[in-house]
């Protein structure tokens, strides 16, 4: 993720406009300074397989996976889910009285055995979250092949995380009012702290490194993951275990979300329809939880250990809207500066995005703003790039969305295979782009995007690339040897 100078982009102050605001214009001159700035160094098509050699420790890969969601606990059953369009989405099983609300439909994970991850006494007390986390840790180390031994203090972890978690609180505060304080459970603080899951990964696995959480609404794990190739970049870790997590269901969730309106409410006899980003009827989105982990480590450190490898991270972008606590910028207008931001620090123009991962939650102003975000960014482009909500399976997983969507990213370009938006059924003629309705679409990806936005206008973008493997001499003398005989056959 090499470090480029930014472009001077259009600055102007805009007026309002009958209270919309107006992106800087002309959106012509932001994509040509974008094309300008980055020069002789725009990635050439095809894609050269390497950049320089001596360029491998400022290069950050995807070498592990871990996921625990809605629609699987593993990455195999996940990614499975995800290419058929299988919904992970039920009535809710955590919430007894989800009745007495008007929504009655969630992304919980299901048939999760945190004993299956870490010892019994020490899975009860720890929060949901942190078990899921601990669980898509040791996911990840195992899928990376790194074992932790004599390099603990060069490994780091970096979390996002939305909240802190709403289930032990709630619990908690049912005994303080029930039977008083002195009943509330000594684990309650530990297990209620946002910075909890990061610090239970490091004290289960014994990382010694960097430790940190970023807690940015639903941004929150697409930053860590773009902080933690920072952390790499400066050399203050070899390896970093980053992603996020989220638990939040609960009835105070189901509560509070419900009193700002923000969750789908018209299809509860239909769960599995009730997500559905940039159709026409959707009508809020599904609360969901869940977690997912990537490795990320320079290149240089991943070749020398012979470490298997997913993808690249091209480049991260973030931004604020400095708009509004909860609704997003009308025109999207943060969005697509942390998009573009992305594209210059990736030295990628917006026609070498095959896919975009979209935020998309299934709120009629949320996938609306989206929309108008991505046009600005891609211009005369927009149109043309396939574009889909994983959300429409699994719900959003707020703080731990942008984890797991950054997992489902790294495998659609493994699998050359773009996972769909399912219940698309009646088209919204004000979000026209091509959100691949309903069936997966097999495609030659090469460079992808993920969006992550979150209340108070919080804006993250992470663009990744494919990895096609270097053969060695040997092997490519190998494949040249195989290659002439079937030729003399």
């Amino acid at each position: 993720m090499p470090r480029t100078p930014r472009a001077e982009l259009a600055r102007t102050p805009q007026p309002l406009v009958d209270d919309i605001v107006v992106l800087p214009a002309p959106l012509e001159a932001q994509l040509e300074a974008l094309e300008e700035t980055l020069g002789d160094n725009v990635l050439e098509q095809p894609l050269p397989e390497l950049l320089a050699e001596d360029e491998a420790d400022r290069r950050i890969v995807v070498t592990g996976l871990g996921v625990v969601s809605p629609v699987g606990n593993d990455v195999p059953s996940f990614w499975d889910s995800l290419s058929h369009g299988r919904s992970g989405l039920a009535t809710f099983t955590l919430i007894p009285n989800y009745k007495a609300y008007p929504a009655h439909v969630g992304a919980e994970v299901k048939g999760f055995e945190p004993r299956d991850f870490m010892d019994f006494k020490e899975a009860r007390r720890i929060s949901r979250a942190s078990q899921f986390a601990v669980a898509a840790a040791q996911q990840a180390l195992a899928d990376a092949k790194l074992t932790v031994g004599a390099q603990a203090d060069e490994i780091g972890v970096l979390f996002g995380c939305g909240t802190t978690s709403f289930p032990d609180t709630e619990a908690a505060m049912r005994v303080l009012m029930e039977k008083g304080g002195t009943r509330v459970s000594p684990f309650f603080m530990t297990a209620a702290l946002p910075n909890m899951p990061a610090c239970q990964v490091a004290i289960t696995l014994g990382l010694r490194g960097y430790n940190s959480t970023i807690s940015t609404a639903c941004a929150a794990s697409s930053q860590a993951i773009g902080e933690a190739a920072e952390v790499l970049l400066r050399g203050d870790a070899e390896v970093m275990l980053t992603g996020g997590v989220e638990a939040p269901i609960c009835e105070l969730t189901l509560a509070a979300f419900g009193a700002m309106r923000a969750l789908s409410t018209a299809f509860n006899d239909r769960p599995e329809q009730a997500s559905r980003p940039f159709d026409r009827d959707r009508d809020g989105f599904v609360a969901g939880e869940g977690a997912a982990v990537l490795v990320l480590e320079t290149l240089a450190h991943a070749q020398r250990r012979g470490a298997p490898i997913y993808a690249e991270l091209l480049g991260y972008g973030a931004t604020s809207d400095a708009y509004h606590v909860t609704s997003p910028d009308p025109v999207g207008r943060g969005a697509a500066q942390a998009i573009t931001r992305a594209l210059r620090r990736a030295r990628v123009l917006p026609q070498q995005i095959d896919y975009i991962n979209a935020h998309a939650t299934s709120t009629p102003a949320g996938d609306l703003s989206e929309t108008q975000a991505i046009k600005a960014a891609f211009g005369e482009y927009a149109s043309t790039i396939p574009i889909s909500s994983t959300k429409s399976m699994m719900g959003h997983l707020t703080g731990g969305a942008g984890a797991v969507e950054a997992a489902a990213v790294v495998l659609a370009l493994k699998h050359s295979l773009i996972p769909p938006t399912i219940n698309y059924e009646t088209p919204d003629p004000e979000c026209d782009l091509d959100c691949v309705p309903n069936v997966a679409r097999p495609a030659n990806l090469e460079i992808a995007m993920s969006n992550s936005f979150g209340f108070g206008g919080q804006n993250a973008t992470l663009i990744f690339r494919k990895w096609h493997p270097r053969l060695s001499p040997g092997e490519r003398a190998l494949e040249s040897g195989i290659e002439g005989w079937l030729d003399e056959q």
